[in-house]
């Protein structure tokens, strides 16, 4: 390396002693959520990898900005006075959402369902999670309209809060602990 080392070599052991373990007491994570991706990882076949599953979630998510940002470039489609979004748009910026939800439910599912459930893939998937946020919150400008910032500051510092504390608490699994959230969807 260029003097600079990335993961230390603590963590990269971490990566050895890594073992999912974990907890989701969310009503509706128990009770509607994870029974509907467990019908869907059904119909997946055991040749399908999770990480592609994760990838796809992340490429509609960016088709889904790509699509409003061409509707509407400046993000303003629902404050006052501004040409709006066609309804299709809205259609299918909805539709896309939930099937990227759901690939984002259903891709640790498809991870311990074919025994291939890795920290990379955790990582992989944390990382991508990463990126989504800043395409999906983005998107949402134009749902509120640009100048309603407060709401996207909230969702941003929420997800990054959430990871701060478990990376605080140890409970990451890379050389730190163990995650303790089930059934999020990480593999």
């Amino acid at each position: 390396m260029a003097g600079y080392e990335y993961v230390s070599p603590e963590q990269l052991a971490g990566f050895d002693k890594y073992k999912y373990s974990a907890v989701d007491i969310n009503p509706l994570s128990l009770y509607i959520m994870h029974p509907f991706w467990n019908t869907i990882v059904k119909v997946f076949s055991t040749w399908l990898v999770p990480n592609l599953i994760t990838f796809s979630g992340f490429l509609l998510v960016v088709f889904n900005f790509l699509l409003m940002a061409y509707f509407d470039p400046d993000f303003y489609a629902s404050a006052p006075g501004h040409k709006h979004v066609p309804d299709w748009v809205w259609i299918a910026a909805g539709i896309l959402s939930f099937i990227v939800y759901t690939l984002h439910g259903v891709d640790g599912k498809q991870a311990h369902k074919t025994n291939s459930s890795t920290p990379l893939g955790k990582l992989f998937d944390h990382g991508l999670d990463s990126w989504s946020c800043v395409y999906f919150v983005v998107t949402v400008y134009s749902i509120f309209g640009r100048g309603s910032t407060g709401m996207v500051w909230v969702v941003l510092f929420s997800f990054i809060l959430s990871h701060w504390e478990k990376y605080n608490k140890y409970s990451l699994g890379i050389g730190r602990g163990k995650y303790t959230t089930k059934g999020h969807g990480e593999h």
